[in-house]
């Protein structure tokens, strides 16, 4: 009867620890308390209409994440946003997923937000609400259980080159730029580009590419750390086999430790490091004994 007992308290302990850090991803940065009211911008965005954001889920465990308005450079209207909530949503429900790759249709990346929609809410208090709203989504996506990769192609412009940011790694096909063009346009970026920003190429570097605003190619992106990898193929389809075949090399073997690998290393970017000790000592719990563990376990049986 024991061991029984103790088994069912191991895998209670075991599904507690992984709900705790699933609603620790989700966990939104703005509430009401800090003047955000969600379901307000919510109504304002659902009116600026067109294109869509697309998901396609793979066996392998990769899924595809597409921004499909090509006539505005994939720009996001109002309804994009929405709709980027509900896969991010979506994505961190896939008990399977491993891998993302984030890309834009028509052989470009993504041009920011549809001025047409930012006209429209030109108000501080609509633009700081977009803002809370694009800062969640976002925080959200960089906190998925996912490896995920910016596919960039074209241009990833003002917006488009903060979405980049979210992702955990960036590949660049030839003759394509990030730019953060929001100086031009009397802004700083406001979507949690620039803090992500200074996390990927360090406050130097940041710090000139959004006082200067310059176009960064391949291999200037490269020599900075914010892309990983320039690809061979500049078609769509080449690109994102390309892309595929990359992400691969991280993502082989069972979605639990894939996932499990990500969960630690996120908190170690974000949390203190007391609280990033204890996460990956949930995390590590989660994996301890099972499946992948065991299986390893009975094939390497003997230290070489």
């Amino acid at each position: 009867l024991f061991p029984e007992m103790a088994i069912s308290l191991g895998k209670n302990l075991l599904q507690t620890t992984k709900e705790r850090i699933i609603q620790q991803r989700r966990v939104s940065l703005y509430s009401g308390a800090h003047g955000y009211e969600e379901e307000l911008i919510k109504k304002k965005l659902q009116q600026f209409a067109g294109g869509s954001i697309n998901l396609s889920k793979k066996d392998n465990g990769i899924g595809i994440l597409t921004l499909n308005n090509p006539k505005l450079m994939n720009a996001f209207t109002g309804t994009m946003m929405l709709e980027l909530q509900e896969r991010v949503t979506e994505l961190e429900n896939w008990k399977d997923g491993k891998g993302l790759i984030v890309c834009g249709a028509g052989n470009t990346f993504c041009s920011g937000s549809d001025l047409n929609a930012v006209k429209a809410i030109s108000n501080s208090q609509d633009g700081m609400n977009m803002c809370m709203f694009m800062q969640n989504t976002l925080t959200r996506l960089m906190r998925l259980h996912l490896i995920s990769v910016a596919l960039v192609q074209g241009k990833a412009i003002g917006g488009g080159a903060e979405l980049t940011t979210a992702c955990d790694f960036r590949l660049m096909t030839p003759g394509s730029e990030i730019r953060f063009v929001h100086k031009h346009m009397g802004l700083v970026p406001g979507w949690g580009g620039a803090a992500r920003l200074v996390r990927i190429v360090g406050s130097g570097a940041a710090l000139q590419l959004l006082s200067r605003a310059p176009r960064v190619d391949p291999e200037r992106a490269l020599h900075l750390g914010l892309s990983e990898e320039t690809l061979s193929s500049s078609d769509e389809t080449g690109a994102l086999q390309e892309a595929q075949a990359w992400l691969s090399q991280y993502t082989e073997g069972p979605a639990s430790v894939i996932q499990a690998v990500k969960k630690v290393v996120s908190a170690g970017r974000e949390l203190p490091l007391e609280d990033a000790l204890r996460t990956e000592k949930d995390i590590f719990g989660t994996v301890w004994g099972g499946p992948a563990n065991l299986q390893a376990l009975v094939r390497q049986p003997k230290h070489k």
